[in-house]
Parts: structure tokens; sequence; C-alpha cells
């Protein structure tokens, strides 16, 4: 084989050109926040994945020192008395179907997984008011997740269409004189059967006098956008009942998510295994142990970028980070966050900023959760990653998740789904012993709503009087503590009546449910 010998000077000129492509392929590693999309909205020294020094590291330090009585572990875990409701909305009648159709309708609903199951529930009204056939919803592909999963991924269709039949009628697909109606149709101009002008919040007599005519007119009416687009008051009884009947019966997940719930149940259930806990950490004795055996709580740790940046709020991260925070939302909503005129202590006097890994932590110990734990994390991503909550993994050594807890086997079928894995998140919150949302929201509102028509223990963060506690800088663990417990005593799932324009899945009573 023949060699060409490089000259020296041909050797000096090439050597530019060698560190500067190393140089090229070091910096991404070094500094990739100036290589990202959005690396005008970042400080270039600031790293949202490296965790901020603990915010309350005088409770936190207490926190993992505190003891839990006996006593307080039994009364903790124990199920919630009866409360003189049961649930119901599946044995009261409903007007049967008892005339012809009026035609189809069809509705295209956006949000997260449960946006979308409300959406489902006032679909399926919206079609009884309108004596309507209901062709099954399509789902928008979400615009932050970029989920492409259909109505039929989710939930089982058969059951659906099954337990709604004397309701009802619902069919997968558009027959084909109307095979014309699609997603893309309405998208590329004005149509006749479109309505966008839906308002929020609409009654039942909107919906006979300005959607019955066109359906009428043309055999079928599509409805863009829908999300909440039905009232929650001064809707016929029967109206009310079923769409207790669709949330709390009919819909029902796809049986891969099912089964794959049932297998992180039974782990959540099982004896857990030191291996996975710090091996510095103190656990308490068995006999302290024995209240939670075999139980276990969800956190549905609502703690995204997204919703940090939203709230205006100090993270704990400085200078820096308040910056960093700041330009992302000149980048996704050109700064136009109402939170962002007030303060870091003004926020957190109202109860406006969403609880931290850490502060959550802080509120599971003083209520008297100890390390030994099993806590489920429900979440999709949290601002921070792993660095953000490892003063949470400090307080629960035991916290899992869906990775920590399934194999790649069993999670193929919902890994990159975010409508799914909220899905199996959902499903393992309705079989835990309690639930807690670290901030209020769709998931939280669904799972208190449904939860509660179980007669299910479900803690909703007392947000104002936690931002005043951690904004007292010196207060001790012990009032602290006795502050957490006093002002949660009536926050655990204790029933609350539906009032006037509140969500009928958030309060099922008294519309969903019957006095025992």
């Amino acid at each position: 084989m023949n060699h060409v010998r490089q000259s020296p000077t041909s050797r000096i000129m090439a050597w530019p050109f060698q560190m500067g492509g190393l140089i090229m392929l070091v910096l991404p590693s070094l500094f990739p926040t100036l290589f990202s999309p959005l690396s005008r909205s970042y400080p270039s020294l600031f790293s949202e994945w490296n965790a901020p020094r603990p915010m309350h590291s005088h409770l936190l330090n207490r926190a993992l020192q505190q003891q839990t009585s006996n006593a307080q572990e039994a009364d903790l875990w124990s199920s919630l008395p009866n409360q003189g409701w049961k649930a119901c909305a599946d044995n009261q009648d409903t007007q049967s179907l008892d005339r012809k159709s009026q035609g189809y309708i069809q509705v295209f609903l956006d949000g997260g997984l449960n946006q979308q199951r409300m959406g489902i529930c006032d679909a399926v009204a919206v079609a009884k008011i309108l004596n309507a056939t209901l062709v099954i919803p399509y789902l928008e592909i979400n615009p932050v997740w970029q989920d492409t999963s259909s109505f039929a991924d989710i939930f089982d269709i058969d059951h659906f269409i099954s337990a709604l039949s004397g309701d009802v009628s619902i069919v997968k697909e558009l027959p084909s004189d109307y095979s014309w109606s699609t997603r893309e149709y309405y998208a590329t101009g004005i149509r006749a059967t479109r309505i966008k002008t839906a308002p929020v919040h609409a009654s039942a007599s909107w919906y006979l006098a300005n959607v019955l005519p066109v359906m009428h007119s043309y055999g079928i009416v599509a409805i863009a956008p829908f999300s909440h687009r039905l009232a929650f008051d001064n809707l016929p009884s029967d109206i009310q009942h079923l769409r207790c009947k669709v949330n709390f019966h009919a819909l029902v997940f796809v049986p891969h998510v099912r089964t794959l719930g049932d297998a992180l149940v039974s782990h959540l259930r099982s004896p857990p295994s030191l291996d996975g806990a710090s091996s510095t950490a103190h656990f308490h004795n068995r006999e302290n142990v024995r209240a939670g055996a075999g139980k276990y709580v969800v956190l549905h740790l609502r703690f995204d970028k997204d919703m940090a940046a939203h709230s205006a709020c100090d993270f704990g991260g400085g200078k820096a980070e308040k910056l960093a925070l700041a330009k992302y939302r000149q980048v996704l909503w050109q700064g136009r966050v109402l939170n962002s005129q007030f303060t870091d202590g003004e926020l957190r006097g109202q109860g406006r900023c969403p609880l931290t890994p850490e502060e959550i932590g802080l509120l599971l110990a003083a209520l008297g959760f100890n390390n030994s734990t099993r806590l489920y994390l429900a979440s999709h991503k949290v601002y921070g990653g792993e660095a953000r909550i490892s003063a949470l993994r400090q307080l629960f050594p035991f916290m899992e998740d869906k990775k920590s807890l399934a194999s790649s086997h069993e999670l193929s079928e919902v890994e990159g789904k975010a409508s799914l894995l909220a899905a199996v998140d959902y499903y393992v919150s309705m079989q835990s012993d309690i639930f807690i949302s670290a901030s209020p929201g769709n998931m939280h509102n669904a799972l208190l709503g449904h939860r509660a028509y179980k007669n299910l223990k479900t803690i909703r963060p007392n947000m104002t009087l936690l931002g005043k506690l951690f904004l007292n800088k010196t207060i001790e663990w012990s009032e602290f503590q006795q502050a957490v417990q006093q002002g949660h005593k009536n926050r655990q799932g204790q029933m609350r009546i539906r009032k006037e324009k509140q969500s009928i899945y958030t309060h099922p009573a008294p519309d969903c449910m019957c006095k025992v």
C-alpha cells in the first residue's frame, strides 16, 4: 500500500482545523444551553438540572429525624368513614332511546387526558340532548406532548358503547355517505356543518337552538373546539346522571393499561426491598411500620417547567434561575403572565405558588408519613429532573414510579405516549390508599371527584396556609407540623356538596350520588 507523507508545513496548517473540530465537538457537552433550540431563553451558565440548595433546610433536617407514633400512623392510613352518600350513577334511570336519531354529531377534543375525559362525558350528554348519534370523539394531537393516541388506544371502546347502549346511539365511524366529514375537511376552510362558536358552559337550550337546525339540514354536525362547552347547572337530572355514568362507569382503560396498572399496584403492596433505599437511612421499626404495611400513597407531583415558569415564583435557584424562567416565559407567552406582576412573597401568601418536591415532601412528613412509606410518583416530567427531587427522595427512600417498578417489556406498549402513561398513573392512583396532588390541575380535579365517588381518602393541600408557613424562615418543626395537621384535618376526602358553577366531575354529590 502506498502512503502519502505529509510535509511539516501541511501538518502545521492542518493543526488549527483539527483543534477547531475538537472544540466544536466538546462545546455542546460543556455548554448545552448554547446549542439548544431555545438557547436565547437561558443564561449561558444556568442549568435547570443542577439541584439548588434546599429552600427550607432547617425544616428538612428535622423532618429527616422525626418519629411517628403508632396512633398517628393508624389514623393516617385509616379508611374514610361512611359519609351518608353512595355511588349510584350507574343505577339511576336515564331516558331510554325511544326516538329515531336526528343525525350524527362529531366532536374534536383538545387538551390532556383528563380534559379530554371530561369532554367525552359532555359529548355524550349533548348527543342525548339533541337525540343524535355520537361518533366516537376525535382526540386532537396535544401540542405539548405530541401524542397521537386515539380514543380506542386509551379507552375500551366496546365497553364504552355497550355501557351506554340504552342511553345514546354511538358509532365507531361514520357511514360512507358522510365519510367526507373529517378533521382535514374542517381544517381547510369554513364549512356549514362545523359549529365553532359554541360558548363555554353553553346551556341545553343553546344546543337545541343553534346546533339542532344544522343537523336537520345536513344530517351531521361537527363541534370544534369542544372543551368545556356544556354548563354544569340548569340541566335536566337525567342529563346530569348520564354524564356521571359516562365518567365513572363507561370510560374504562384498555386492557393493557389495566394489566400494567395491576402489576404496579402489586409491586407497591409487596414488602419494599432495602436494596433500593439509601444504606445510611434510619428506618422505623416493624412495630411502627405495621399500620402502613401493604399500603401506598400516590403523589401527583405537578411540577413541570411550563408550570414553574408560568407561576413566576421563586424556586431556590437564585437570580440565574429567575432570569432563565423569565426568558422562557417571554419565548412561550411573550411575557403575558399575570403572576409576574407580583413578588414571590405576595404569590406565596395567596397560595399561588406550586409546591416544590421539597415542600410537598415536608407536607407529607408533617402529616405523619415516615421514611418507610411506599410512595408512587405520578408525573410526566419534573422540572430539574432527579436533582430537583433529591430532597423528596431523602425523606421517602421507597419512592417509586413506572420506570422503577416495571420492566422495559411491560412499558413497551405505553412508552413515549403521554396519554397512555397518564392513564396508567390514573389507574394506579384510583387503587391507592391515599392520593395527594402537589398543585390543583385537571388530574387533581378528575381524581378528587372519582375518589369522592368511591369514598376514598384524598388529601387536598391547603395552598394558602402552606405558602404562609414556608415564608416563615424561622418557624420550628413542631410549630410547622402542628399547623399543617390542624390545617388539613378536614381536607382528606370529606364529602363536599357541589356548588353552583362547580364541576360535576370534581364534586359528584349530589348529582352522581344518592343519600344512604
